[in-house]
């Protein structure tokens, strides 16, 4: 943008727009390349990735109008499920064909996390103060799981699907998908840890917690970091790749900031943090470009930003002047989709002409 004096380098197009009728709650891609969007409004899109033509598989007369506010596809990419305030977890088979499989009524529960796990097709998803576990193989609920302290806050599998962690009052509780019955492993904190993220190696679990920071564990270490010093709720984590020499980076959203946190080399000088503040307006998600440190940002201010190697930025996109409200990278990397907080659905994919994402 000419007035901000950048100068673009044009990495990513747009590809594709449609059009939902209210606030879009998630967005989420298929390893195939389908594309799943939902809205406040109880829809959920289905976009083929340039294939064909989008269609609607659910509306509003399923769900009476309430909000769908979370989706997430099977890391085969043969289910889809969506979960959301009636209660109702609804899992489509989406191939070789689509078609509704089952529908999970938990009303008067209202099911705003719901994650596949990434090595098998096992669905954990949130009800209240428990998570419990669905087998996609045997159709069948395989365990649930007790918080106890709080409604889960925050859920997420660790990326060899070995371990969930389930946030909320004081802390994470972390389960061995391998024996659900083993106790879990505790992460305790003085607060309420309200987004947690793992790296893709495993190795690092991080929360953002209600008392204004963020904290940091080495699995299989006893002492965590603990990073202070942000204006507001953390909203998003997210972790790079991995890197070489030492520990992913790692970005997290408060506010209209965000702060990217590098581990040092030696452990007792814990992490060095800088700060990426082109945003206007409240940063509603963040997002690292598969294997890169392409990291995108959407905002209440109307604009993606694109942070080259996560420092400087490179492109701002837009398309939703009324703000945007989620994102999500293709696996692939190639493609970039983001929901609207007016129901707009926008999809750029990578241009021929723009050259080194990283």
């Amino acid at each position: 943008m000419s007035g901000l004096g950048i100068t673009q380098k044009n990495l990513l197009e747009q590809q594709w727009c449609g059009q939902l009728s209210e606030y879009v709650t998630a967005v989420a891609w298929s390893v195939d390349g389908c594309l799943a969007v939902s809205s406040a409004a109880g829809e959920v899109l289905l976009w083929d990735g340039g294939k064909g033509d989008s269609c609607l598989i659910l509306g509003s007369d399923d769900t009476g109008e309430q909000s769908i506010d979370c989706l997430d596809f099977s890391p085969d990419g043969q289910f889809l499920a969506a979960g959301g305030q009636d209660g109702g977890v609804r899992i489509w088979q989406v191939k070789p064909q689509l078609q509704r499989i089952t529908t999970l009524n938990n009303a008067p529960k209202w099911v705003d996390h719901l994650r596949w796990s990434p090595t098998g097709n096992q669905l954990a998803f949130s009800l209240g103060r428990y998570v419990q576990v669905w087998d996609g193989a045997e159709q069948e609920t395989m365990i649930t799981l007790p918080f106890d302290l709080s409604s889960v806050l925050g859920m997420t599998w660790q990326p060899q699907g070995q371990h969930l962690a389930i946030a909320g009052d004081q802390g994470a509780k972390v389960w061995d998908s391998r024996n659900w019955h083993d106790d879990p492993y505790l992460v305790n904190m003085p607060a309420a840890s309200v987004a947690i993220a793992w790296s893709p190696d495993g190795k690092y679990l991080a929360s953002g917690n209600l008392d204004l920071t963020i904290t940091v564990v080495q699995w299989g270490h006893p002492h965590p970091w603990v990073m202070r010093g942000f204006p507001g709720k953390i909203r998003n984590l997210r972790w790079s790749k991995s890197m070489s020499n030492t520990a992913p980076l790692l970005a997290a959203s408060s506010g209209e900031g965000i702060v990217i946190w590098k581990k040092q080399t030696d452990d007792r000088q814990g992490w060095d943090a800088r700060v990426l503040d082109l945003h206007t307006e409240i940063v509603q998600d963040i997002a690292f470009q598969p294997k890169s440190l392409l990291l995108a940002s959407a905002s209440n201010d109307g604009w993606i930003c694109l942070w080259q190697k996560a420092k400087q930025i490179a492109q701002i996109l837009n398309g939703a002047p009324q703000g945007f409200s989620c994102l999500a990278w293709h696996p692939g990397g190639h493609q970039l989709a983001a929901g609207g907080q007016n129901g707009e659905v926008l999809v750029w994919s990578e241009s021929k002409r723009g050259k080194g994402f990283g």
